[in-house]
C-alpha cells in the first residue's frame, strides 16, 4: 500500500499531462490490488455523436480487438456508465446480453473489475474502471478499499478531465451573460424572442442581440441549437 499512502489528490492534480496522470492512477490502483485500469470520457456534444477519449493498460491485442469489432457500442458496463450513477461490480449477469464479449474479455485476462461513472455540471460523462485477471473482488476487500476507490476514481475524473475536455468540446469555456442565459432559458421552453420581450420587459431586437451573441459564444447555427448546448453544458 506504500503508493497509495504516498499520495494525494493535490500532487495526483498537478502532473503535466494525461498521460502522466493516467500512469500514476493506475500505479495506485495496482496498490490496491488490480493489474489493470481503465479510463473513458465522453462529452456532451455533439448531441448525435457526443466524442469519446479511452485509456487504459489493457493488453494491446484485447485493445485492438476492442476498437475493430466495435465493442464500445455492445459494452455492457459502458451501457451502465450512460444510464446510472451507480458502482458497477463485474459479475456474469452484467455481461449476460453480450455473452461473446465476456469470453473474450475473460480469455485475455479481464475477469474481476469495479467501475465508477461519474456525470459533472458540464455535462462531462467519465466512467473509471480498475479489474484484474486472477481473485474475485469480495465484499471483505470492498470494506476494506472502496473509499479509496471512489477517491481515486473522482481524482481521475476532475484531472482527466481538465486536460482532456478543452480538445474534445472547446466550448466547455463558454461562459455566457446573466441575460444570455435568461433568454436562451425562455427560448429552450419553446418562447418565441417576441414573448422573450415580453417576459423580460425589454425589446425584441435586444433579445435577438443577446441570443446571436450566445449563438456565436457557442459556435450554434440556430437559436434552438444554442439552447441546447447551453443546457448540455450545464449553463443554464
Amino acid at each position: 500500500m506504500k503508493a497509495w499512502q504516498e499520495e494525494d489528490i493535490q500532487s495526483l492534480l498537478t502532473v503535466p499531462s494525461e498521460k502522466e496522470l493516467f500512469e500514476r492512477v493506475t500505479e495506485i490502483a495496482k496498490g490496491l490490488g488490480f493489474d489493470f485500469c481503465a479510463y473513458g470520457l465522453r462529452v456532451a456534444l455533439p448531441v448525435s455523436n457526443p466524442r469519446t477519449a479511452l485509456y487504459n493498460n489493457y493488453p494491446e491485442v484485447w485493445q485492438e480487438r476492442y476498437r475493430d469489432r466495435g465493442y464500445l457500442a455492445v459494452d455492457p458496463t459502458v451501457k451502465h456508465g450512460l444510464t446510472s450513477s451507480r458502482m458497477l461490480l463485474w459479475s456474469e449477469s452484467v455481461f449476460a446480453s453480450s455473452r461473446e464479449f465476456w469470453e473474450e474479455a475473460w480469455s485475455f485476462g479481464l475477469r474481476h473489475g469495479w467501475a465508477l461513472p461519474i456525470r459533472d455540471a458540464h455535462g462531462l460523462l467519465s466512467m473509471t474502471t480498475f479489474a484484474r485477471s486472477e481473485g474475485e473482488i469480495t465484499k471483505a476487500e470492498l470494506a476494506e478499499n472502496l473509499p479509496k476507490m471512489y477517491w481515486l476514481a473522482q481524482v481521475a475524473h476532475v484531472g482527466m478531465t481538465d486536460r482532456i475536455a478543452p480538445q474534445l468540446l472547446p466550448q466547455i469555456d463558454v461562459r455566457l451573460s446573466e441575460r444570455e442565459v435568461e433568454v436562451l432559458r425562455w427560448t429552450g421552453d419553446g418562447k418565441t424572442s417576441n414573448d422573450v420581450a415580453d417576459i423580460l420587459g425589454i425589446s425584441e431586437r435586444t433579445v435577438n442581440f443577446h441570443i446571436n451573441n450566445a449563438m456565436i459564444k457557442l459556435g450554434a447555427s440556430n437559436k434552438t441549437a444554442a439552447a441546447v448546448r447551453a443546457a448540455m453544458l450545464g449553463l443554464l
